[in-house]
């Protein structure tokens, strides 16, 4: 049997609306979510409210709970106190819909803004290989699952609405630190564009954002931090300033690097107007993957013979590795663990 818990919850849409108070009876080892669903069912069936996997894993059913931003289905009733008041409010970041669903459309639109992964020039799709070293240092940020509680706590947006325009959200600063520390993008101005077109300089890294993010990913310290540090270091350093002066002239101040390139083609000049030479990476215009006369990628990496292929970081490795490499071997049956007869 379960006991009975005081909760207040905001009810109204964009036109406006108030908190209202229910009596809900709240069972042990029950989330948030499920005090909701149990309002819909008993009380307030046109209680709207999002949410998909329960599971902590789809980002849906993001709501404030006692003004923390947290996800509905990961908030265990266990954390509070018998006696005390459970209050639900919507994301105050972004506008209401209605009850507790608001309409995240900001966030798409910044991700349409944040230019994609480039694909390497000369590389084709199946060939592209990392070292594991390079993939642990961007794996952090693949976890988010997008609830934007990251978003909705960041005091640059939350409250100053006139920045939504020029800042892009901690969510996809981590997207465009993820892009740079890649090793496969050919793109090398994600620390610029970040500063210029993401308002990386608006975030004064109060780590709010790390604070609220269900998969625990250090947002600051590990993405915004050290890209605000390469910027500085790109802009500031005396001898990168010496060696730009010098070896790129030819990039003109707020344009592309490949700017001068282009104009050079369209004077005329022939394709290869570096005179066979890999020209500087930020002088290179990224090139999309190669696609065959259906328009679609190529597939040879599930039907080559030698599927793995050479490793363009050397030979340091051969796999599979020798036996006295390997840190752990099956157990042996009969050996190293019990068997049923």
């Amino acid at each position: 049997m379960g006991t009975k818990r005081h909760f207040r919850v905001w009810r109204g849409d964009s036109s406006g609306g108030e908190i209202q108070d229910y009596d809900v009876e709240v069972n042990e080892g029950e989330v948030v979510l499920d005090i909701i669903h149990r309002l819909q069912a008993t009380q307030t069936p046109d209680l709207a409210c999002r949410w998909n996997c329960k599971a902590g894993k789809c980002g849906s059913c993001s709501m404030e709970i006692n003004g923390m931003p947290r996800l509905g289905c990961m908030t265990r009733m266990s954390t509070f106190e018998s006696d005390e008041t459970i209050t639900i409010t919507p994301l105050r970041t972004f506008p209401i819909i209605r009850d507790l669903v608001t309409d995240v459309t900001f966030n798409y639109e910044k991700a349409r803004e944040t230019p994609a992964f480039a694909p390497p020039p000369g590389v084709a799709p199946g060939q592209y290989r990392m070292q594991q070293v390079d993939v642990e240092r961007s794996q952090e940020f693949r976890k988010c699952i997008e609830c934007f509680l990251c978003q909705n706590t960041c005091h640059v947006v939350r409250d100053h609405e006139e920045n939504k325009a020029a800042f892009s959200g901690p969510r996809y600063l981590i997207r465009a630190a993820e892009l740079d520390m890649h090793p496969l993008d050919a793109r090398s101005d994600r620390k610029e564009f970040a500063q210029a077109n993401m308002g990386m300089g608006y975030c004064n890294i109060t780590k709010c954002c790390t604070e609220v993010c269900p998969e625990h990913i250090k947002i600051t310290d590990n993405a915004i931090i050290p890209m605000k540090e390469r910027v500085v270091d790109r802009r500031y350093d005396p001898l990168v300033w010496l060696g730009r002066k010098i070896f790129r002239r030819d990039e003109v101040e707020h344009q592309p690097a490949y700017a001068s390139v282009d104009a050079e083609l369209e004077k005329g000049a022939p394709a290869d107007i570096t005179g066979g030479h890999t020209p500087f990476s930020s002088a290179r215009r990224p090139e999309g993957p190669a696609v065959g006369t259906d328009g679609r990628l190529d597939v040879s990496e599930l039907i080559s013979s030698n599927a793995g292929g050479p490793s363009p970081f050397g030979d340091e490795q051969n796999f599979p590795l020798p036996n006295e490499q390997i840190s752990y071997n099956h157990p042996a049956i009969g050996e190293d663990e019990d068997v049923e007869h």
